[in-house]
């Protein structure tokens, strides 16, 4: 006799209104969100996943006519549940442990009290199956993009292990975070992050932090610089002018109310320098570059685009100091560049900085190798590439010390290889989300007096005038604001159900019956995961690439089988990239669907 299969809530109605609204709403929530430990692009809101999840799983009351024989019995019911979800998907609700609980609960009596494994096969920032863990699902992720991979595993798979045990930070478990020696869920772990990571950054600072001088103020007291804002230069074509002709989207600095700061080019012979300006007229120009070209700030020249691209092809861009941004009292200072200020900048490239080639010609990552950036390490300028090359570094060392300190301890071997092992995943992650705003694209806002991060939207857009963010200057692009945020989203998370994730093609996806799949899938050619992704990649493979070997044993993601319809892969045929993806789409929908 088949077994009767119960209609779901989700086959019947859904308080719309409540997730739509929470899922909009958890755009603007940034403090502990998990979206914050690493970037990942078009995310699925938690709430919605939290509540399509729930809904999957329970009853809706008309299949159960025995509890509720009526219609008003069943509306009832229905409006109970419906009740229960509106608080399920308000963002501060999330870490209710007791809400979480009734929802399980409800879970429970609609599966017999044999919930399924949840797997989300194309798993990507993880929303889908970190919120089958918090209602204290058994959740399985995969994902074929080894960022993806690495993102879940520091979400689902490792914070389990390690929930409820304090941290292993020398006097770190006695200290007055921790409540009596209780360290509820992930917290422990998340201690240890901002402690050994703090290790880090003030190491980082005692081997290179001279060449982030500070700045000197116009009363002559000296201030921690929080960037330097640069402009790519191009020779004028003009004969009779030549110049390194700066490129600048706008000289704008701060539109702040109170006190509008502007840079003033002021052309002497064939130099051009920048003043600072105050006021409220604003800048004689907006900008020397657009859309369609550039105009030389000396001679009026116009100048396209394509002679930009090819001087960047043949030679490289030039670069010229705008601005130095410091920490004043209460509010940005904006000062003029040094002498000093160049000359600590230029410094050689260090000898193993990630030098993998862009190799793809994908629209969303073209921009590097047509304005001459061929590398990925050619998106850094050479400190940049020092920081990063150092921080990197120094994520081995953490987890040497972590294994260290945990030995001298007494802890078994085995247990604090494994501990150690895990440390080095969310400081190899806070250093390459680091990467997000210690780039040569970086943009400053002027609206908001900080620095702009590198992907706003899920492409490498070029940038005409650029911030160089000082990595210990305590704000954007400090690694220790890297390392708060990583460990106020392993305090947020809720690991009460077992989690697992592997690197698997969905197309021919290894499953056990049983399994309820949830997952969204990517959509055509809507985002390039993987040639993004080989941004982020570069640095995770030289910071923990030994401890992953397996996921990292490409020197780029896995771009061949990736279920996406890119024409480049086939030739530019649009044709041949659909049908690729609607094949593999049907393969892997139809082994979903045979071992369920």
């Amino acid at each position: 006799m088949s077994e009767t299969i119960r209609r779901k809530l989700i086959e019947v109605a859904l308080p719309l209104e409540a997730i739509n609204r929470e899922s909009a709403r958890e755009k603007s929530i940034r403090h502990g969100h998990p979206s914050t430990l690493h970037l990942w692009w078009a995310r699925r809101p938690l709430a919605a996943a939290r509540a399509v999840l729930f809904a999957q799983l329970v009853d809706d009351p008309s299949a159960r006519p025995e509890e509720f024989p009526t219609q008003a019995a069943q509306d009832a019911e229905r409006k109970r549940l419906f009740e229960l979800i509106e608080r399920l998907v308000v963002w501060e609700n999330a870490s209710d442990e007791r809400l979480l609980a009734a929802a399980h609960e409800e879970i429970l009596r609609s599966t017999g009290g044999n919930p399924p494994p949840i797997l989300d096969p194309f798993a990507g920032g993880g929303s889908i199956p970190l919120e089958a863990q918090r209602l204290g699902l058994e959740a399985h992720a995969s994902d074929l993009n080894p960022v993806a991979v690495l993102i879940n595993k520091a979400l689902i798979e490792i914070p389990p292990r390690y929930a409820g045990r304090p941290p292993v930070f020398p006097g770190a478990a006695h200290s007055v975070e921790g409540v009596a020696g209780h360290w509820p869920r992930a917290t422990g772990l998340a201690e240890d992050v901002r402690r050994y990571g703090g290790w880090m950054r003030d190491e980082a600072e005692r081997r290179i932090g001279h060449l982030y001088p500070p700045a000197t103020l116009p009363d002559g007291r000296e201030a921690k610089v929080i960037a330097w804002i640069w402009a790519r230069t191009v020779t004028c074509p003009n004969p009779a002018c030549g110049i390194a002709m700066p490129l600048v989207r706008s000289f704008w600095l701060s539109k702040k109310k109170g006190r509008p700061t502007w840079a003033e080019p002021v052309v002497r012979g064939r130099e051009v320098t920048f003043e600072i300006k105050t006021g409220p007229t604003g800048p004689r120009l907006e900008g020397t570059v657009a859309r369609s070209g550039a105009t030389c700030i000396k001679c009026q020249t116009p100048v396209n685009l394509s002679l930009i691209r090819g001087e960047a092809q043949r030679q490289g861009l030039g670069e010229t100091l705008v601005a130095v941004v410091a920490e004043g009292d209460r509010r940005r200072m904006y000062l003029p560049g040094r002498v000093e200020d160049v000359r600590t900048a230029a410094i050689p490239r260090p000898t193993d900085a990630p030098d993998q080639l862009v190799t793809t010609p994908s629209h969303d990552v073209d921009r590097l190798p047509m304005y001459g950036m061929r590398r990925w390490s050619d998106a850094f300028t050479p400190r940049q590439l020092v920081a990063l090359t150092t921080f990197s570094d120094l994520v081995g060392e953490a987890r040497e010390r972590a294994l260290a300190d945990q030995i001298a301890a007494g802890v078994p071997e085995g247990e604090a290889v494994g501990h150690a092992d895990a440390l080095a995943l969310y400081l190899a992650l806070a250093t390459s989300r680091l990467a997000d705003l210690n780039n040569s694209l970086v943009t400053w806002s002027n609206s908001r007096d900080q620095s702009r991060n590198l992907f706003a939207r899920q492409a490498i857009p070029m940038a005409w005038d650029f911030v160089e963010a000082n990595p210990f200057g305590g704000a954007s692009g400090d690694l220790g604001v890297s390392l708060a945020t990583a460990s106020r989203a392993l305090v947020a998370l809720v690991p009460t159900g077992d989690g697992a994730v592997s690197q698997q093609d969905a197309s021919h996806l290894r499953l056990g019956r049983g399994f309820a799949v949830s997952t969204d899938p990517p959509y055509y050619d809507n985002i390039g995961y993987a040639d993004l992704s080989d941004y982020f990649y570069v640095w995770l493979r030289r910071s923990i690439g030994a401890l992953y070997p397996d996921l990292t044993a490409t020197v780029l993601t896995p771009k061949a089988e990736e279920l996406v319809a890119t024409p480049y892969r086939f030739g530019g045929s649009k044709a041949k990239a659909e049908e690729h993806f609607e094949r593999g789409f049907v393969r892997t929908f139809t082994r979903i669907r045979q071992h369920h």
